[in-house]
């Protein structure tokens, strides 16, 4: 469909006598003339639908259930919701609803009706649905082919002679011997055979599945993510022993899935981002080490790789093991190596690896995404529409950081950006790109003049570190960002951006008249840094300090930790924190999420969607929660505006008008049941805030559009769930039951 509008295109074909007459009188006849070109374009792009609505790849979303139903498509369960109108007739917004539908997928669903009908009854197909309905890959498992049998006996001739007729691999006693059968024994990829469970597989009490009807669909709903050409960590007191997480926590190490060959392929270990476990990289290491593969390490600045060779496999958990000289012991189930301690690295070692995580949340290297810079969004700096903030800007200086670059240190791009600002060799807008995933251990300070517009971002496909250490003695090294006084009109005011960062060490103090301040696809690790078993090492330091500013703080799609707000609660206005997509998190729920100092009321206003905040929130209002977990309570000083709405407020707390809030609606007997349990609540874990899949249904379906509450409702992970659950018993082969088992 056409978007290109023409408000001249009209005006443009009169005479030019009549459009000469029509300037000399201010332009009305031109005026008209656009607003009837508007409808003349709306008319045009609903002709060009309508013949695009033949077709499912173009057709409108509310067409595509009238098309499957020409060859029997039947609609995933709560696609209802996204052919309802909007906001005035009681349906979802315009940005809910697109995202609602891409999550149902109905278009690929529908296309895909005839040829699924063809293949109905194989097990391929289950796999397939997995990934084309729910996006979720999966391996189909047939439990009959599991279950063990009694051995038939035949006797033939006088019956002295008896052949047993075995049924390989079944009907027999475990081979303690078979180290790696036992190792994947249980699981999605085990050939160990069982006896009998009588629970159905697609039962929804207690699921069991192990009968000669049963099949199940082991599917993993965490996502690989890449860190390539990252410093690995390395141990205090120890130069030989080391993590492959730059926070020195331990991380599984996860399988690079590769893409299946054809479509009646079975998925094995490498189509799956499954976790590398000790016994399968033993005895496979040759697929899982080296450039393009699951993971790999590089010493001492070569660029070659360390040889597979020197590559052994051991269980690090106590450190006990000693590799021997030239030798890099691997443990993939905590992300940790170990070098000989004769033969350390002495400039350092890189890796590269893959590691789990439920959604692109945080800094990362994956595709963010960008929007115009300095523009705020429909609906103002809070809106669902996205923040400002783009290297994409025509007029902004980039200075690029990394190796190979103009400059190595941060800090030195800063020094030159602002050398040419105040030269006139460019305009206000600044963007600092770092153009690799290393490490900058640097003190930064970035000192804004009014109108200033500096955005410190990284490179599309990287995630640079930035490391706030010890640097002086007597004051804090936080990253520091200082508008300077001055006399000028709130537009004027600077601005800067945090794009794609993950900042370790310290924290973030903001100070002086800003304009905005935006943090997107950042991590601000809670409690600074993190112990190996991912235990907060400060947990009761804050992330980010707003000192006597007036910044508007935009937080999109950002992991960080307590937020403490100091200011002039009588001379100022309070500051609008818009918190969306996103997880504060105070490292406990007893701790302050959100504050002033001493546990005071924070002079802030905060707007929060889509968001999970671990931790106690005292501030001075709420204009606006919905579609939000607050595992603390909510102490807001301003009742009188603002609404709470979709989420759950633990009980105890003190807010404005709730509207459909838990546990409200299930009711003082049942508050005890209806609360968020979180399947992790230490940042650094793979599951980091996640709901548990024995979560209240109320937390888990919570949402306006029946998605779960907090910072992963975007994944729409209940319709995902019953849209597979609907498409297996359609086309689960006759006389069997297929159920869903969650891998991860």
């Amino acid at each position: 469909m056409s978007t290109t509008r023409e408000p001249d295109g009209l005006a443009e074909l009169l005479p030019q006598w009549h459009r000469l007459r029509d300037a000399e009188g201010g332009e009305p006849l031109r005026a008209l003339l656009a607003v009837i070109a508007e409808q003349v374009d709306r008319v045009r792009d609903g002709v060009a639908q309508s013949y695009d609505d033949w077709f499912v790849e173009s057709a409108a979303e509310w067409v595509l259930p009238y098309l499957g139903d020409l060859v029997g498509y039947r609609p995933l369960p709560g696609y209802e919701r996204v052919l309802a109108g909007g906001l005035r007739d009681g349906g979802l917004p315009d940005s809910s609803r697109r995202r609602l539908a891409e999550a149902l997928a109905p278009r690929r669903d529908v296309a895909a009706t005839v040829g699924n009908r063809r293949r109905k009854g194989t097990v391929a197909l289950l796999e397939e649905l997995s990934e084309s309905v729910a996006g979720w890959p999966a391996r189909a498992v047939e439990f009959s082919r599991l279950l063990a049998h009694q051995q038939p006996v035949k006797l033939y001739g006088s019956g002295t002679e008896a052949v047993n007729a075995r049924r390989a691999g079944r009907g027999r006693l475990v081979d303690l011997r078979d180290g790696a059968a036992l190792d994947l024994a249980g699981g999605p990829f085990g050939t160990v055979a069982r006896s009998v469970d009588v629970r159905r597989a697609d039962s929804r009490h207690t699921q069991g599945g192990h009968t000669p009807a049963g099949i199940g669909l082991f599917v993993w709903r965490l996502k690989p993510y890449a860190v390539t050409g990252a410093p690995a960590y390395c141990i205090d007191r120890a130069r030989n022993l080391y993590t492959f997480s730059i926070l020195g926590n331990d991380t599984p190490l996860l399988t690079r899935p590769e893409p299946e060959p054809s479509a009646a392929h079975i998925a094995t270990l490498d189509n799956v981002p499954a976790a590398i476990r000790r016994r399968q990289l033993h005895d496979r290491l040759a697929d899982y080490y080296g450039p393009g593969k699951s993971f790999t390490i590089r010493r001492d600045g070569h660029d070659a790789p360390v040889p597979l060779a020197d590559i052994v496999v051991a269980d690090l958990g106590d450190w006990r093991y000693r590799p021997k000289r030239g030798q890099v012991a691997v443990d993939p189930e905590l992300g940790r190596m170990a070098f000989g301690a004769r033969s350390a690295p002495r400039q350092g070692v890189w890796v590269d690896y893959h590691y789990g995580f439920g959604d692109e949340l945080g800094g990362g290297e994956y595709e963010r995404e960008r929007s115009e810079m300095g523009v705020p969004p429909a609906g103002g700096w809070g809106s669902p529409a996205g923040g400002w903030g783009s290297p994409a800007a025509p007029d902004a200086a980039v200075y690029r950081v990394g190796p190979g670059q103009a400059f190595q240190r941060i800090m030195d791009a800063y020094g030159a950006w602002q050398h040419d600002r105040r030269s006139g060799k460019c305009g206000p807008e600044g963007i600092i790109e770092i153009t690799h995933s290393g490490a900058y251990q640097e003190q930064l300070d970035f000192d804004l003049d009014p109108g200033d517009r500096l955005q410190l971002c990284a490179a599309e496909g990287t995630r640079p570190v930035i490391r706030l250490l010890d640097w002086y003695s007597n004051r804090p090294d936080a990253l520091n960002i200082r508008a300077r006084e001055a006399d000028c009109a709130v537009g004027e005011r600077p601005r800067m951006v945090l794009d794609g960062l993950l900042v370790t060490g310290r924290g973030l103090n903001v100070t002086g008249p800003m304009g905005a301040l935006v943090l997107r696809h950042c991590t601000l690790v809670p409690g600074w840094s993190l112990e190996p078993e991912c235990d907060p090492h400060s947990p009761e330091e804050p992330s980010l300090v707003l000192d006597r500013t007036t910044a508007c703080v935009e937080i999109d799609r950002t992991i960080l930790g307590t937020i403490e707000v100091i200011g002039d609660e009588v001379g100022t206005d309070p500051l609008p924190i818009h918190l969306r997509d996103s997880i504060l998190d105070a490292t406990g729920a007893d701790r302050e999420a959100l504050s002033a100092p001493d546990c005071r009321h924070a002079h802030a206003v905060l707007y929060a969607h889509r968001s999970t905040v671990i931790g106690e929130v005292h501030t001075h209002a709420v204009q606006l929660a919905e579609n939000s977990v607050f595992t603390g309570r909510l102490h807001v000083a301003r009742r009188g505006i603002g609404c709470v709405r979709f989420s759950y407020v633990p009980p105890g707390s003190r807010t404005p008008r709730r509207h459909r809030c838990q546990p409200d609606l299930a009711g003082p007997t049942d508050s005890a049941r209806v609360r968020p349990l979180l399947r992790g609540e230490r940042y650094g874990t793979p599951w980091y805030g996640q709901l548990a899949d024995d979560c209240a249904p109320e937390i888990r379906r919570g949402a306006e559009d029946g998605a779960e509450m907090g910072a992963y409702h975007d994944l729409y992970q209940p319709q995902r769930e019953d849209s597979l659950r609907a498409r297996l018993a359609e086309y689960t082969p006759a006389g069997s039951d297929a159920g869903v088992v969650f891998v991860t």
